[in-house]
């Protein structure tokens, strides 16, 4: 199975151009989309519905959103009824495969006074994929504060480690005549973190480097794919400014039981549909 996480930055390129389609043909062979700065009803893409582009340019894919951060825009009364124009932000993921239940799962924030704080998000999707059910996550986390994203990072881990115990979306969903969704153990926990290698924000992600075993894949703590596959170049990036600074920011991360499954790992620096760049996880069948 093939995973690509991608944060589109609204769905403008490093040309400055706005260009969905572009986006998408760079994630045609994906089996799982992750995607972050999703949006809706922005003035800087002329209000365009994020949700609906991807939707339609992934006709046969089985899509869910979890808005962030949802304001009131502009309102007008039209035919007698009043009529919103909401600014939504948020995460996305669209999978070939039946998405059978999520959560939208707001991270912790603190208000800033000068700068620019959205409330974040992270999309928990439970996947019918083929070989066994499994979750994927859509996650962003802060880009101002590291003691934000610190403690975005441990709501994030106690919500993957517990999901079983806490039950997903819900449990005794017959009561609404729907079947129970699986409850599955394994998980991809895909997006931008906005923090770097060997960072603070890493390392209570993924726990220290051992000096005897190195990072050893355990409970608690979910392995980064790129570094356990040693394939991210010491000059490695994921993310690049308009004056050319360059920054690993984008990861995924699977749970222990994924670790053997793992082929291959990639940023694709090729893709220019956003700051950001793709990155891919290749998964063998389970």
């Amino acid at each position: 199975m093939k995973f690509v996480s991608y944060n589109i930055q609204y769905g403008f390129g490093q040309d400055g151009r706005f260009d969905p389609d572009r986006i998408a043909e760079s994630m045609r062979d994906a089996d799982v989309i992750a995607l972050q700065e999703v949006t809706r009803g922005y003035s800087r893409n002329d209000y365009a519905d994020l949700v609906e582009t991807f939707s339609a340019l992934f006709p046969d894919y089985f899509t869910a959103f979890g808005p962030a951060c949802d304001v009131l825009v502009d309102r007008a009364m039209i035919d007698g009824r009043l009529r919103e124009r909401r600014f939504q932000f948020g995460n996305m993921v669209l999978s070939r495969y039946p998405i059978r239940a999520s959560r939208n799962l707001l991270l912790p924030r603190n208000r800033t006074f000068d700068k620019l704080n959205l409330q974040r998000g992270a999309l928990e999707t439970v996947i019918d994929a083929p070989g066994g059910a499994l979750r994927v996550y859509s996650v962003h986390l802060d880009h101002v504060s590291p003691d934000e994203r610190l403690a975005q990072i441990a709501f994030l881990k106690d919500r993957a480690f517990g999901f079983l115990e806490e039950g997903g979306a819900l449990t005794g969903a017959v009561e609404f005549a729907v079947a129970d969704p699986p409850l599955p153990l394994e998980f991809l926990v895909m997006g931008d973190f906005n923090m770097e290698p060997e960072s603070p924000e890493y390392i209570a992600m993924v726990g220290r480097n051992d000096a005897y075993y190195g990072r050893a894949p355990r409970t608690g703590y979910p392995t980064d794919a790129e570094a356990y596959l040693k394939a991210r170049p010491l000059d490695g990036y994921s993310w690049i400014s308009e004056d050319g600074l360059r920054m690993h920011l984008d990861y995924c991360f699977v749970s222990g039981g994924l670790v053997h499954r793992l082929k291959t790992c990639r940023v694709d620096i090729s893709a220019f549909g956003s700051d950001h760049f793709p990155v891919w996880v290749d998964l063998a069948e389970g």
